[in-house]
C-alpha cells in the first residue's frame, strides 16, 4: 500500500489515499475540505477511487465526503454508532463552524470488528468511541497500517468536550482496540505526524 496525505486546511486536517499498488485502485479515507485538492491528489496517484471512509462524522473529517463520493461515483462508508453524528449539525459541529445546517450521511454502516475488502485491500473497522460516540479507526493488517482518525495521535488522543464525548471511552478504546496491534504498525491520525502503536504505549501520557 502506497499512503498519501493531503492536508486539508480546515484545521489541518489529514486525508488519505491509500493505493493497492497492484491492483491500481484507491481507498479515501476522511476527505474534510478542499475537494479539488483531493482531486489533483488522486490524479497524481493514477489510481481510481473505490471508496471513502469515514472515521468519524465531523465537519473536517466529513465535509468534502459528498463531493468526492459523487465525483468518483464511490459509496461513503463509516461505523453504523456515527450515523446520528453524520446527520446532525450540532453533533458533527458544522454548525458552529459555517453557521448554517449541514448533514453528512454514509451508504455502507460497519460493524465492530468487521472485516471487508475494498480495492483490494483487506481492512477491519474498530469501533473506538470517546472522541465521537461511534467513532472508528481502520486497521490494514496485511499493511501493519492503521489510520485512527482523533482517537490516536502522536503523543496524545482525541478531545472529549465535544458532543457525545467521553475520555474514559476514548482511553478504553484505545487500550482495548489499538494497544493490542503489533508494536510496528504505523498510525496515520486525522491531525499532526504519524506514529507507531510502540511509541504510543511507551510515550503517550494518556496511556
Amino acid at each position: 500500500m502506497k499512503v498519501v496525505r493531503v492536508l486539508c486546511p480546515i484545521v489541518a486536517e489529514n486525508c488519505y489515499i491509500a493505493v493497492n499498488e497492484k491492483t491500481n485502485k484507491a481507498i479515501i479515507i476522511d476527505p474534510g475540505s478542499a475537494p479539488d485538492r483531493i482531486k489533483d491528489a488522486v490524479s497524481k496517484t493514477c489510481a481510481t477511487p473505490e471508496a471513502v471512509i469515514l472515521t468519524h462524522g465531523h465537519f473536517d473529517h466529513a465535509g468534502a465526503s459528498e463531493e468526492i463520493a459523487s465525483f468518483y461515483d464511490v459509496p461513503i462508508y463509516a461505523y453504523e454508532g456515527e450515523k446520528a453524528t453524520l446527520e446532525d449539525p450540532a453533533i458533527n459541529l458544522s454548525g458552529d463552524m459555517f453557521g448554517d445546517t449541514v448533514k453528512y450521511h454514509a451508504d455502507v454502516y460497519l460493524k465492530d470488528d468487521e472485516e471487508i475488502d475494498i480495492a483490494g485491500l483487506h481492512l477491519i473497522c474498530l469501533f473506538t468511541p470517546g472522541h465521537t460516540p461511534g467513532g472508528c479507526c481502520f486497521y490494514f493488517p496485511e499493511e501493519g497500517i492503521v489510520f485512527t482518525g482523533d482517537t490516536l495521535f502522536c503523543g496524545s488522543v482525541g478531545r472529549t468536550d465535544f458532543p457525545g464525548g467521553s475520555m474514559s471511552q476514548l482511553v478504553n478504546a484505545v487500550k482495548n482496540k489499538l494497544m493490542v496491534l503489533p508494536d510496528d504498525t504505523i498510525c496515520y491520525p486525522g491531525h499532526d505526524t504519524a506514529t507507531t502503536i510502540e511509541n504510543e504505549r511507551i510515550y503517550n501520557p494518556y496511556l
